[in-house]
């Protein structure tokens, strides 16, 4: 029978090496790959950090070799690059990879579509307005559900002018 807790101190010394190793390759790539890999997630950054851990831990194990794992860290992070890059240049590749914020409370009214959409209950909202320090409701210009899935409260503003945080969504028509 395969031994379950110790196999030989050869191997110890190898995943040991291979941890330190795999671990210091992964942190400069993502120090030379920028804070977009650090971001808060959106589905595709969830993709790339879940394929980034599955690559590390086989790395560390010595499941792979190192230079296949360092290979297929680089390639991760280069097809992250390619696509924000993308996404930065193309409308119509920023709406395939990211999703849209998406209106969830508006001027005191739920929008019930948006909120079935997302999950999102009305208790969720009470919270999240909470959270962001406003007690009346009547405080509250809009709620919206972002990108990454963050929720977010835009207090009413006494200034008018400027353009609106909120250009880039679908606002109902009011009543």
């Amino acid at each position: 029978m395969k031994a379950l807790l110790f196999d030989n101190w050869e191997k110890i010394g190898q995943v040991a090496l291979m941890t330190v190793t795999s671990f210091v390759i992964l942190f400069l790539f993502i120090r030379i790959s920028g804070k977009r890999t650090l971001a808060k997630f959106n589905a595709f950054d969830f993709v790339v950090t879940v394929a980034l851990g599955s690559t590390l831990s086989y790395m560390m194990l010595a499941m792979v070799p190192l230079l296949e794992g360092v290979l297929v860290l680089l390639l991760i992070i280069a097809l992250q690059y390619f696509f924000a890059k993308l996404a930065s240049t193309s409308d119509r590749m920023e709406h395939l990879i990211n999703s849209s914020p998406r209106l969830l409370f508006y001027k005191g009214h739920y929008i019930k579509e948006n909120m079935s959409k997302e999950a999102i209950t009305v208790d969720e909202i009470y919270a999240v307005v909470r959270q962001s320090g406003i007690e009346k409701l009547d405080d509250v210009l809009a709620v919206v559900i972002e990108l990454n899935g963050e929720i977010s409260v835009i207090k009413k503003s006494n200034i008018s002018g400027g353009t609106s945080s909120l250009k880039d969504l679908s606002v109902p028509d009011q009543k």
